[in-house]
């Protein structure tokens, strides 16, 4: 852990709620689709938890997030209510999105939370909109955006970044590289030694930071997201990972070495960041096992909750497809 620019006692512990509870979501989630209970399609998160942990504790409630369809540590980082948000990813009219979205259009407008893309990179010139629309408004607010390594390849990364340099937006792009994009290695798909040397071709900083370290993430992420609401532009972000169950439900990762994969596991942030916060004396074991708890059974709540709400009606198919009561 990094010795300089250290976050309060306060804000560690917040980072590791976080981050217990998308693990707890995702653990979870995962047990109910293969014990039958509900039927959705799903991309785990498992291994980057710290990344969103450790930026959402420098947003505020007003600021913007956009994601991906991997996207579950994103949107529970910002804080969307875990009732409406367990219920839309079961599918139900009680869900953030009337149970329409499902995890890969997970919404919820009052968390800061307008988007979650289906669409490889398109979260990008998205997040623009959201920033532009607050320089104009002459707020504060800033947007994150987080993609994959992969997005970093297509043509919209390329124009967000140099629009968002063209007109210093506030906003941060996060590529939170877990070393895989879909089923492919990064050296295969990618030319450049990192992403974060691409915000050099846009004038923008380009900052390459160990997303499995909790300090050494909220440095940056801090740093990123003050520069931004200051009014001095975009940053790119790079925050290297890994992910632990493959690319989506049934994956077998067949295409990563298992010296690889058992290397990563071993090295699994969240029990390491456990460790170092009772080393530094910042919590004791039992402090940090009933954030564990207390996380355990607020999304218990939340499963009994979503499983006992109604699917939505027929009716709901023609609903919220075109703007209603608009004159042209």
């Amino acid at each position: 852990m990094s010795e300089t620019k250290q976050p309060g006692k306060a804000t560690l512990l917040e980072i590791y709620r976080i981050a217990t509870l998308i693990k707890t979501a995702d653990d979870r989630f995962i047990a109910l689709i293969k014990a039958g209970q509900i039927a959705s399609p799903y991309y785990s998160p498992r291994g980057q938890e710290l990344i969103p942990a450790a930026i959402s504790v420098s947003l505020t409630p007003a600021d913007y997030v956009v994601t991906t369809y991997r996207g579950i540590h994103d949107q529970l980082a910002k804080g969307i209510p875990l009732k409406p948000f367990v219920a839309e990813l079961f599918g139900r009219a009680t869900g953030t999105c009337k149970g329409k979205g499902g995890p890969m259009h997970v919404t919820h407008v009052a968390s800061g939370l307008p988007v979650t893309t289906g669409i490889v990179g398109a979260g990008l010139p998205i997040a623009n909109g959201l920033a532009w629309a607050s320089q104009l408004k002459g707020t504060d607010q800033v947007t994150v955006v987080n993609f994959g390594d992969g997005a970093s390849n297509i043509g919209a990364f390329h124009e967000a970044l140099n629009l968002a340099a063209v007109w210093k937006l506030p906003v941060i792009f996060v590529c939170q590289n877990n070393g895989y994009a879909e089923h492919t290695k990064y050296e295969y798909g990618t030319g450049a030694a990192t992403i974060a040397d691409r915000g050099l071709a846009y004038g923008i900083p380009g900052v390459e930071v160990d997303g499995n370290d909790a300090v050494a993430m909220w440095q940056a992420a801090s740093t990123a997201i003050a520069r931004a609401r200051a009014g001095e532009g975009p940053t790119l972000l790079e925050a290297n990972t890994f992910r632990f169950r493959g690319h989506l439900m049934g994956d077998d990762s067949h295409y990563i070495a298992k010296e690889e994969m058992a290397a990563a596991i071993a090295a699994d942030p969240l029990p390491r960041f456990r460790a170092w916060l009772i080393e530094q004396g910042h919590a004791t074991d039992g402090q940090l096992a009933d954030i564990e708890a207390t996380n355990v059974a607020a999304f218990e709540e939340a499963v009994e909750f979503g499983l006992a709400s109604p699917y939505p009606d027929v009716s709901e198919l023609d609903k919220d497809v075109v703007a209603e009561g608009v004159q042209a």
